[in-house]
């Protein structure tokens, strides 16, 4: 039987993610950018529209994705606070802060998920 991961746990998983896979990509980039010189190739040219373009994709994801949890967040506390007026004032427990770590999560995920595959694709081409 499988167990279900804890927010916290996710969240830990995925920075251990993007912190390992983050400095190939770099490595890997900026090897090519000092090799490329002044005169890139076209397929050098390529990688570096790309990385520049993905960036700015997964920036967008990241905060969309986090807008919409946060926003769900946002609203469940609000209803409880409503419902539940004096809990409000309890020192936050983890059913108060899971969804908090949910929004966390959700920005993380586009990040990592396209460093992890940049550091894949990027370890196979050899160059």
């Amino acid at each position: 039987m499988t167990r279900r991961r804890s927010p916290a746990q996710r969240l830990a998983e995925q920075t251990t993610a993007l912190a390992l896979a983050a400095p190939q990509v770099v490595a890997h980039r900026v090897g090519r950018m000092m090799t490329a010189g002044p005169m890139p190739s076209a397929r050098d040219q390529a990688e570096f529209q790309r990385m520049t373009s993905e960036k700015v994709l997964a920036f967008n994801q990241s905060w969309a994705a986090m807008m919409l949890q946060g926003s769900a967040a946002m609203t469940q506390a609000w209803m409880k606070m409503c419902l539940q007026p004096g809990q409000a004032m309890k020192w936050p427990s983890a059913a108060t802060v899971n969804p908090w770590l949910n929004v966390l999560n959700a920005g993380m995920n586009p990040v990592r998920s396209k460093a992890v595959a940049n550091a894949k694709r990027l370890g196979r081409t050899g160059r």
